[in-house]
């Protein structure tokens, strides 16, 4: 197994990169685009890579970051998933945007790589759940208004809330403010910051009433 190449880039193509490793020139292929290497012939390079082993050819693969490489074994053991096809992924998103469509259970960014077909696009989703939160990625997508606060936490954070009597309006704008503050997004910390905004304007408002 070839776990990384070092070495002088001798030629760069559209999606390859020639390395110079003891004498020999080794192809790797690379992502394309956007995601690819920033390399130049006579530049040094170092490439986390995965051999790929067919009856008729060795083809290495190579990232810039172990995370790519990670999330590349992960893709290929789904069913249909090849290199190439999974090398097309990775040019067209970081892991951290797999991390959150698998999350959301949204295929349609899969549907947008060349080869990635909807079938495959929803199986990638569906096979990649909970695989990669080992890997540091978050895999909570955030919550539309709120920061990176999950919907769940504030949700929670709202209800607890009225709870204690708040008003719904003036809950959910106080865990608004407390996210866009950068209040923690934990449920606890949440609540701490937005009851704290809370009875601070509240103290305000006597304040005034003086």
């Amino acid at each position: 197994m070839i776990a990384s190449v070092q070495g002088e880039v001798l030629a760069v193509g559209g999606g390859w990169v020639v390395v110079a490793v003891g004498g020999i020139g080794l192809r790797v292929e690379v992502p394309a685009g956007g995601r690819a290497p920033q390399a130049h012939t006579g530049d040094h390079v170092s490439l986390h890579t995965s051999l790929i082993v067919r009856e008729d050819s060795l083809t290495l693969f190579g990232f810039a970051t172990p995370a790519e490489l990670e999330v590349f074994g992960h893709l290929i053991a789904v069913s249909g998933v090849g290199p190439r096809s999974a090398l097309g992924v990775l040019s067209a998103l970081t892991p951290d945007e797999i991390a959150r469509a698998v999350a959301a259970e949204d295929e349609k960014p899969f549907k947008r790589v060349s080869g990635i077909g909807p079938k495959t696009a929803k199986l990638i989703s569906v096979s990649l759940a909970g695989k990669l939160s080992a890997l540091g990625y978050s895999e909570e997508p955030p919550s539309a208004g709120t920061g990176g606060a999950t919907p769940s936490a504030s949700a929670a954070v709202q209800l607890g809330l009225t709870g204690l009597g708040y008003g719904e309006a003036d809950a959910a704008q106080a865990v608004q403010d407390a996210v866009t503050a950068g209040a923690p997004t934990d449920e606890a910390g949440l609540l701490r910051a937005a009851l704290r905004l809370l009875q601070s304007d509240q103290t305000t408002t006597r304040g005034r009433g003086r």
